[in-house]
């Protein structure tokens, strides 16, 4: 077999039986081989150690008073593999701990044996459409026509002949086509009693031959229970009843779901848990995404003697706000919090829900490694509040950050300020404003932007910060922390130093981009308001707090050689691959360090990693810093092998391949991860949060499908030499300064916070053009 190895391991695991088809077995016989303790299985004429089934009937450690939760993975990992295929199984059981649950969704076939699928339906979930393409029916499904095809209309042959697919399309589709459907929750009974199948039958059945592995039968039917309730030892087997929408009609007494959770006792008269929403524990606020007061649920239930577990669990489906795209956050809110706690959650997503458990709940993370790469920012806590403003700098030193950074740029009349791009489109209102500004800077970027050296410091503050995203023209689009989207104010370079200064942070990063360009073209010297900066805040004559001076430009950095006391950063913007010689003999001409793509340390391709690329191990021979950036919480933006968990990107670049700094837009969770036990690799304990390694979920997928892996190329001494700086042209504006964090309010001008009053149709239709290039 393809995992027999791994098969082999795993039998120990007394939650999950394996079986293997063999060919030469009659469909109606049933074998039990005593010596591998393996459940006989059914056969049809296929290779017979391909296909290796799992009955994930569970081994539930039912949570009693002080237990912790349960982590029952649906169908496995099926947020990365297709759900209940073999693949999916074996990564649930793999990342997790021993104790968790696999859940089958049991579906029958036509000739009355069991098969787990997510839907009665094969649509979406299998090749059916491929298989038997003209043969949909129409079938009556709990009061509701159905059309599709159903696993009831053919025989477990002829599902053997279908194969897995992934159905929910933001996910990868390169394991679809590779999983059989496997065999042994149980749902729709009465449908599948309208066509002679008996589930109560086919689980009693079951559970006589493996009485010691079945612990958990559960099913949104009330009538299948109570018929279970008179056949199951109940000292083994435990029945729970699942809640579906509140709406939603149950078929045995004809009651709404919302309306029969009213009555709990009634529930624990069939029922010794429940198993609903989670939506109905913390509900979430349609129109804002944000959550609101918990309800009493779960409390209600625990004392009516009924155990409570919740559903919907994804990483990659966010459901609040609330969280700021940090998974672990969302179950740590329904068992970290002085109100209740669940008594165990199903998810596509196992990993996480064992390290919100094992690594965070009710955990102290006061304590912080010392050998640890530095926690950088980019641009402030900017996955929370707009970037560069006064709140996202505080955020992040609330966050646990050791340097946060400025990206400096500078106004019409000599103002140095922070903000991530000279072009104020898209992170401040500008474009309600300022439209007729907009001009062409090719030395800068393609696209036409308002950039802040046009406009005088009194008509920026006239401006609103902006958060932004990079995924918010996704399909769909994902937009950050809508309630602070204007929220904040900007900040001087004087004002972030002072800050700095003040909260007394490890260090602080000054980025410094287009310096040539603003010395030839707008007579402003950037380096020189640095060096001011700096020197008038006393930053260059003391060791206490870390100065970081990175730019793209090895000219820029040459103006800064003769303060010691200033680490320079080479900030390096291609995708490489590795740093010969004769490149890091020239970069150590000008910087002790260098910050990187995330993707130059470690390549991907179509959102797989593929391998672990020589820059870290050619810069740490000459004894240069790597840091990368910059990395943030959004699923999209984390390969399919971190399992859409930024901790486990984190762990990967600090524990997998040993980065020296991580840049990030989230420093609370690079900050969480570090505080955790989990993340001491010496520490021995039952999990860890541990790094992948890259290219290995790569080498699962089919050959035949498999992405084409794109190498970069390698550093070359052209990359990082850069002419001298031109000469300033003196700046005929004074500049007003500001010795705060928050820059003076404007005297005169454009009054602050400007309605969008004056603007054109013009303007409009001009803006929306300028946005969907930008």
């Amino acid at each position: 077999c393809m995992y027999q190895q791994r098969i082999q391991e795993w039998k120990h695991f007394h939650n999950v039986v394996f079986t293997c088809f063999d060919h030469n077995q009659d469909l109606s016989e049933e074998e039990e081989d005593d010596d591998d303790d393996e459940a006989a299985g059914y056969s049809f004429p296929v290779d017979p150690c391909k296909y290796v089934f799992f009955f994930p009937f569970p081994i539930w450690s039912w949570v009693h008073a002080g237990s912790e939760p349960v982590v029952i993975a649906r169908g496995g990992s099926s947020g990365v593999f297709p759900e209940s295929s073999s693949l999916a199984y074996i990564m649930a059981k793999s990342n997790c701990l021993s104790n968790a649950i696999m859940l089958c969704n049991l579906q029958f076939s036509k000739d009355g044996l069991g098969v787990c699928l997510s839907d009665v339906r094969l649509n979406n979930i299998t090749t059916i459409n491929g298989a038997f393409k003209d043969q949909q029916t129409t079938k009556n499904i709990n009061g509701n026509n159905v059309r599709g095809w159903f696993s009831v209309d053919y025989t477990l042959e002829q599902l053997g002949q279908l194969y897995l697919v992934q159905n929910v399309y933001t996910r990868s589709e390169a394991f679809d086509n590779t999983q059989p459907i496997p065999t042994p929750d149980t749902i729709y009974d009465l449908f599948y009693s309208q066509h002679n199948i008996s589930a109560a039958k086919y689980i009693t059945e079951y559970l006589q031959k493996l009485i010691s592995n079945v612990y958990y039968i559960s099913s949104p039917e009330i009538g299948f229970l109570k018929t279970m309730d008179r056949k199951v030892d109940h000292n083994t087997t435990k029945l729970v009843f699942m809640v579906l929408e509140p709406n939603a009609v149950e078929p045995t007494t004809n009651q709404t779901y919302g309306s029969i959770l009213k009555n709990l006792t009634a529930i624990k008269s069939f029922a010794s848990g429940i198993v609903v929403p989670k939506s109905y524990i913390i509900p979430v606020n349609n129109k804002t995404r944000y959550l609101e007061p918990a309800t009493t649920l779960v409390t209600d239930a625990h004392n009516a003697g009924l155990q409570v577990y919740a559903s919907g669990f994804a990483n990659d489906i966010y459901s609040s706000y609330s969280y700021n795209f940090e998974p672990e956050a969302e179950y740590l809110t329904f068992i970290d919090n002085s109100q209740f706690a669940v008594d165990g959650f199903i998810t596509d997503f196992p990993t996480t829900a064992t390290e919100a458990i094992v690594c965070f709940a009710l955990t102290n993370l006061n304590e912080t490694r010392k050998d640890r790469p530095l926690i950088i920012t980019h641009n402030g806590a900017s996955g929370v509040y707009a970037g560069c403003t006064d709140l996202a700098y505080q955020q992040a030193v609330d966050d646990g950050a050791d340097i946060i950074d400025c990206t400096v740029q500078m106004s019409k009349d000599g103002v140095a300020f922070c903000l991530e791009s000279p072009d104020l489109i898209g992170k401040t209102t500008a474009a309600t404003v300022f439209m007729s500004k907009a001009t062409s800077v090719p030395e800068i970027q393609k696209e036409r932007g308002i950039f802040s050296f046009d406009l005088t410091w009194t008509e920026i503050q006239s401006l609103k910060p902006q958060i932004s995203s990079p995924f918010d023209k996704s399909n769909p689009p994902i937009i950050r922390n809508p309630e602070a989207k204007n929220k904040g104010k900007f900040v001087t370079l004087d004002g972030f130093l002072e800050f700095a200064k003040t909260k007394a942070v490890s260090g602080v990063l000054i980025n410094i981009n287009n310096a040539a360009y603003l010395a030839s073209k707008k007579g402003l010297g950037v380096v020189d308001a640095v060096t001011k900066a700096l020197s008038n805040a006393t930053f260059d004559k003391q060791s206490t707090q870390q100065v970081m001076i990175q730019s793209d430009d090895s000219s820029v950095l040459s103006k800064f050689k003769d303060v010691p006391a200033y680490k320079k950063v080479l900030h390096i913007r291609k995708e490489v691959s590795a740093a010969p010689r004769e490149v890091v003999e020239e970069i150590k001409k000008y910087a002790s360090a260098v910050t990187v793509t995330r993707t130059s340390v470690i390549s991907t391709t179509e959102s797989f990693t593929t391998n672990a690329t020589n820059i870290l191990r050619d810069l740490h021979s000459a004894n240069i810093s790597v840091y990368i950036s910059a990395l943030r919480n959004e699923y999209l933006s984390i390969a399919f092998d971190y399992l859409a968990d930024p901790l486990i990107e984190v762990a990967t670049f600090a524990q997998g391949v040993g980065v020296d700094g991580i840049t990030t837009e989230f420093p609370a969770t690079a900050s969480k991860y570090f505080r955790s036990k989990c993340s001491d690799d010496v520490e021995k304990q039952d999990f860890r949060i541990l790094p992948v390694v890259p290219g290995e979920l790569l080498d699962v997928t089919d050959l035949k499908t498999r992405p084409n892996i794109i190498y970069h190329p390698a550093l070359t001494v052209a990359d990082i030499v850069r002419p001298p700086l031109p000469p300033v042209t003196p700046v005929s504006q004074s500049a007003p300064g500001s010795s705060g964090l928050v820059a003076p309010a404007p005297q005169g001008g454009v009054p602050t916070n400007v309605a969008n009053i004056g603007l054109t149709l013009a303007a409009i239709m001009l803006f929306c053009l300028l946005s969907m290039g930008h």
